[in-house]
């Protein structure tokens, strides 16, 4: 049976999934179909006649009337609004009306379609939900983090680069064409970020490390822009994809490396300041054993000659030469960090002022008239454990450094101070708490460029004008004497700005030591006492027993530990020189043990081209006497040995080992 066209058209809309509905110019209800049951729970006639309006929800309301007054006005409106279902809750439906006109062209009223969303607003909510919880959470990463679509628009920009940068999010949110990047370089430039999206390897090959896996890019660069200038950074950026494995956006975290970078480099610099030391140390030994049989046999031909005979000017340039040399083996020996013996209780305000009053600061003012220089001390300066030898040339070093970094008229200031620190020192994170005497010099010279700032405590690593330095280690000596001292040295510098070396010794309530007096010949002669000299290196026992011989003692000779101990086992001696680093064999310490299982009130005084070490310190303790640094003196031998001889107290023995 055929039906006929109205019967057909009812038919279809009952059987629809929307909604459609019919209503006046006053929003009142005329017409629904079978759906509204379906999709709101009601009866046709339990709708039919009502004011459409009131089935919306509140919230929605004036969303809901400014579409219908659309249609009314423009012929269409559309909108989302939650309806109210019969059995009390809300659906959300998307609503399209148009509208219909009567026979003389007058709106009659609008015909709508609905559907319900309810589930798609729901999914909708949820991400939604999910990308604020992920908004959140980038805005809250302690990394300073951005992302960016394809066409490299910023779309976040978080707080912790916010914090890095200065920049606001909405000042930067929505730009693009590498807006980002002026915070960071001063300058429109790709980041890693752009590099992740757009591989550029020219462009690679401006950050100092760079390392590609899959989507993830890392790498490191300086960043001149962000302050205080220079900062370091490392930074971890990747793509972003959707479920189809599509990039749509790109995200780069970074973080301000700049402490751990100079640490790496304090490191490497200290691995290689010990690498040159144990060379330095190896050359130095030998040398020193070189030049004191030099200086030994010079001053022992000094006295041989009348004075002012030319063969007595002869032996005393070469004594002269030979200390000179002597001075820059001690140089290597404290860039090694083995020359400097931390004995004696000095106060860094005397020995400044020595400085001051020394011809080798004459010699600097003679070369820079122009340059002021200023001293500043603390009255009430505490002291320090140290090397007087050591500090003067540290203090000559540094005010070197500083006079030559001047170009025409500027100022260098020495300043001494107390302080209590308790905060680590840049560059040292185990700094121990404490009192301190802080030794600053300051300049308003040149500056230190950041390439350089790097090697300055290199040996041999120098700008300065060549014959003017000393020994020419330059800032080495200064960096192995303050290490010595269980100090610590911080640099501070800025190209045209100046510099400033601000040193940290360990202060000491100990009184000053007593200096040594200066006594003649007479006071250190021997008075036929029986000497043993134990060296491994025969022209410096050769050269020992010289001198020992020239002050009236009785002297025998041996070439190792172990002759010593072999001799000692069928005779005596009133005292034993005593080499503390023999190879091959036993060292001094060992030979000093065997020979106190023999003759446990054996006197001895020991030597070494080298600093105190613990090994010295073990044998002091087991009863010897003096420590002589080589090359041998006359005076400072004779001295060490005269005062072992008249120590009333007795050794210790045999019981610590």
């Amino acid at each position: 049976m055929v039906t006929s066209s109205e019967e057909q058209l009812r038919l279809v809309t009952d059987n629809m999934v929307d909604l459609v509905l019919q209503m006046d110019t006053q929003a009142v209800f005329q017409y629904f179909t079978q759906s509204v049951t379906r999709l709101l729970g009601y009866r046709i006639e339990e709708v039919l006649g009502k004011y459409a309006f009131d089935f919306v929800h509140p919230d929605d309301r004036d969303d809901a009337m400014n579409a219908f007054q659309e249609a009314i006005k423009t012929g269409r409106g559309m909108v989302e609004a939650r309806i109210l279902h019969n059995e009390g809750h809300y659906i959300w439906m998307e609503l399209i009306g148009n509208v219909f006109f009567t026979e003389n062209g007058n709106v009659k009223g609008i015909i709508m379609g609905g559907r319900d969303i309810t589930e798609r607003k729901r999914m909708q909510e949820a991400l939604v939900s999910a990308s604020q919880r992920l908004n959140d959470i980038i805005d809250f990463l302690p990394d300073a983090t951005l992302v960016i679509d394809k066409e490299g628009q910023i779309i976040t920009w978080n707080r912790a680069i916010e914090s890095m940068t200065g920049v606001k999010a909405e000042e930067m949110l929505g730009k693009g064409n590498y807006e980002y990047a002026l915070p960071f370089y001063g300058e429109r430039r790709p980041l890693l970020i752009d590099l992740a999206l757009h591989p550029d390897l020219e462009r690679e090959k401006t950050y100092t490390t760079i390392h590609r896996t899959g989507d993830i890019i890392i790498g490191e660069s300086y960043t001149p822009a962000l302050a205080p200038g220079n900062v370091h950074l490392s930074a971890t950026a990747s793509v972003l994809r959707n479920s189809r494995g599509e990039i749509i956006a790109a995200i780069e975290c970074i973080r301000n490396n700049t402490d751990r970078k100079n640490m790496e480099e304090r490191l490497q610099r200290a691995e290689k300041m010990e690498a040159l030391g144990v060379l330095a140390g190896g050359v130095a030994h030998d040398m020193n054993n070189v030049l004191g049989v030099l200086v030994g046999y010079s001053e022992l031909l000094l006295r041989e000659f009348p004075e002012g005979s030319r063969a007595g000017k002869y032996a005393k340039s070469i004594l002269q030469g030979g200390e000179r040399a002597a001075a820059i083996i001690q140089d290597l020996l404290t860039m090694a960090r083995r020359g400097v013996s931390v004995s004696k209780t000095v106060n860094l305000n005397r020995i400044v002022s020595d400085f001051l009053k020394s011809p080798e600061f004459e010699l600097v003012k003679l070369h820079h008239p122009d340059v002021l220089i200023r001293s500043q001390f603390e009255t009430d300066l505490f002291n320090i454990k140290g090397s007087p030898v050591h500090l003067f040339k540290t203090i000559m070093n540094l005010l070197s450094n500083a006079v030559e970094s001047i170009r025409g008229g500027g100022e260098v200031t020495i300043k001494t101070e107390n302080r209590y620190v308790d905060v680590p020192i840049p560059g040292y994170e185990n700094t121990q708490e404490g009192e301190y005497v802080v030794l600053a010099v300051s300049d308003t010279g040149a500056g230190i460029s950041p390439v350089d700032l790097g090697r300055i405590f290199e040996p041999f690593y120098t700008k300065k004008v060549m014959g003017r330095s000393g020994t020419g280690l330059g800032l080495a000596v200064v960096w192995g004497t303050v290490k010595d001292h269980g100090g610590y040295i911080d640099v501070r510098s800025k190209e045209n700005q100046g510099s400033t070396f601000t040193m940290y010794f360990p202060a000491t309530r100990q009184a000053l030591s007593e200096g040594d007096q200066d006594l003649s010949p007479e006071a250190y002669q021997g008075r036929g006492e029986s000497i043993l000299i134990v060296d491994d290196v025969e022209a410096q026992r050769m050269l020992a027993a010289t001198i020992l011989e020239s002050l009236n003692y009785r002297v025998a000779t041996a070439a190792s530990g172990e002759d010593a101990v072999e001799y000692l086992k069928t005779h005596k001696a009133d005292l034993i020189v005593l080499d503390m680093i023999m190879d091959p064999g036993i060292d001094g310490l060992d030979t000093y043990r065997r020979i106190l299982e023999i003759h446990p009130q054996q006197k001895a005084i020991v030597v070494s081209g080298f600093a105190k070490t613990e090994r010295v310190e073990a044998a002091q303790k087991l009863g010897a006497g003096e420590y002589v640094i080589k090359p041998y003196v006359i005076g400072k031998l004779g001295m060490a040995v005269r005062k072992e001889f008249e120590r009333e107290e007795p050794p210790t023995g045999t019981s610590v080992f």
